[in-house]
């Protein structure tokens, strides 16, 4: 029995399933998870001295890496002046202004511990701010665990094939409404037939927790448009794109501006972080300032802020992000190439380092074209690059990251292995 395996056991009877999130527990690819020993740059080493190459990235935030030395080093000096202060801090400050810098959208925000508290605060925000209750978001997006999102979402939901979780009341589930992602017409029709009552859509710009789907080019303008018509608010989900897909996260590089963003683990350099903000007019209504409640003991946490400061910096070098995107582009163009040699039907693409796959023709725009992908190839796809030193989400509908610590060594090795493991996997 391997070291993971005695600590899975283990896990299992104090975990529910043995882990803290759900996906983790490897059941939509089988085996058994490996635990963590140590990470560095682009590799991930489990308990049992295996090493893998990381396209997880801890679900994205770790662009740079895992424990890069500038990020490291912020830590070391911010843990070595206290970890906890429940008071304010300069870091909160110079961060909150490095946030704006980058997206001019967020006027002022708001520091929370994750991106399910940023998008909970963002729609009671919505909620106080137009008088209305209902919200609208698209099928197989994620926005966290809070009641009201866990109505046709996506991430491990969609991952575990559950239906809408038990625990949420009719009453709260009713007060979201759904449409396809892509379909800005099915959003037109809603707020026609719930005239006055819609406060917020709400949006992962690019979709990656059912697998990544791109956003057609009028998709966002449209809903833009029609939140403008009828007085409700657009809110980003950029928990994943934000400072992944541009510098200034999906709205830089869509050309739209919403109302509110809600932002995560990325500007917090991979630390519990999170963040929701816009325009000055809409957070003033936060408490102190306002009427709306929301607090937090460990918000702004001054060791979160100085690993969100040090991993802003280092991605503002200049080149960053186009060198970025040329890597993920030519893992793309390998992987599109090895499903055409082993005669794969396969739906690829990426926006800046953040990308993914699906096992069906395509073309995908929504979470039901998603769903047709191979599941069972997927599965079988993962366990043979996992044993080929290569670390995929293990599941069919998420995202994958590039960082900037992988190599072109790294992306040749990646191709050549993902290569050879899918012919292993078509094999079966």
């Amino acid at each position: 029995m391997t070291r993971s395996s005695e600590l899975f056991d283990r896990a299992k009877r104090v975990l529910p399933g043995g882990v803290n999130s759900p996906v983790r527990a490897f059941r939509a690819v089988g085996g058994t998870p490996f635990f963590v020993a140590h990470a560095h740059g682009s590799s991930i080493a489990d308990v049992d001295g295996r090493e893998y190459l990381d396209y997880v990235c801890s679900w994205g935030p770790l662009i740079l890496g895992h424990a890069h030395p500038a990020v490291l080093a912020a830590v070391a000096q911010a843990v070595a002046r206290g970890w906890s202060y429940g008071a304010p801090c300069e870091a909160e400050v110079e961060l909150a202004e490095a946030v704006r810098r980058r997206m001019p959208s967020l006027e002022m925000m708001r520091f929370v511990n994750s991106g399910t508290e940023a998008t909970m605060a963002g729609v009671r925000l919505a909620r106080a701010v137009t008088g209305r209750e209902l919200i609208v978001k698209f099928e197989g997006c994620y926005h966290g665990h809070a009641d009201g999102f866990l109505v046709k979402a996506g991430s491990g939901v969609a991952t575990l094939g559950l239906p809408d979780s038990p625990g949420v009341p009719a009453a709260l589930a009713g007060l979201t409404l759904t449409a396809p992602f892509n379909d800005a017409r099915s959003v037109a029709d809603l707020f026609r037939e719930h005239a006055g009552r819609i406060a917020a859509v709400i949006v992962e710009p690019y979709v990656g927790n059912a697998g990544f789907i791109s956003p057609e080019s009028d998709f966002h303008p449209a809903l833009r448009a029609v939140c403008d018509q009828y007085g409700a608010l657009l809110i980003f989900d950029e928990v994943m794109t934000g400072f992944r897909v541009a510098a200034g996260g999906a709205q830089e590089r869509l050309g739209v501006r919403p109302d509110l963003t809600t932002l995560g683990k990325i500007v917090g350099g991979g630390f519990p972080v999170g963040v929701y903000g816009g325009r000055a007019d809409l957070m003033k209504r936060i408490a102190p300032e306002g009427p709306v409640y929301q607090a937090g003991t460990l918000s702004g946490n001054p060791v979160a802020m100085a690993a969100g400061l040090a991993t802003l910096r280092e991605t503002d070098r200049p080149g960053f992000y186009e060198a970025l995107e040329v890597k993920t582009a030519r893992l793309i163009a390998g992987l599109r190439a090895a499903a055409q040699r082993h005669s794969v039907a396969i739906t690829l693409g990426h926006a800046g380092s953040m990308w993914g796959l699906y096992f069906t023709p395509g073309p995908v725009r929504n979470y039901t074209d998603a769903k047709q992908t191979d599941t069972a190839l997927f599965a079988r796809w993962h366990k043979a690059a996992l044993a080929r030193g290569v670390f995929l989400a293990p599941s069919a509908f998420e995202a994958g990251f590039v960082s900037a610590a992988h190599s072109e060594a790294d992306i040749d090795f990646t191709i050549e292995q993902l290569d050879a493991a899918l012919g292993e996997a078509r094999a079966r």
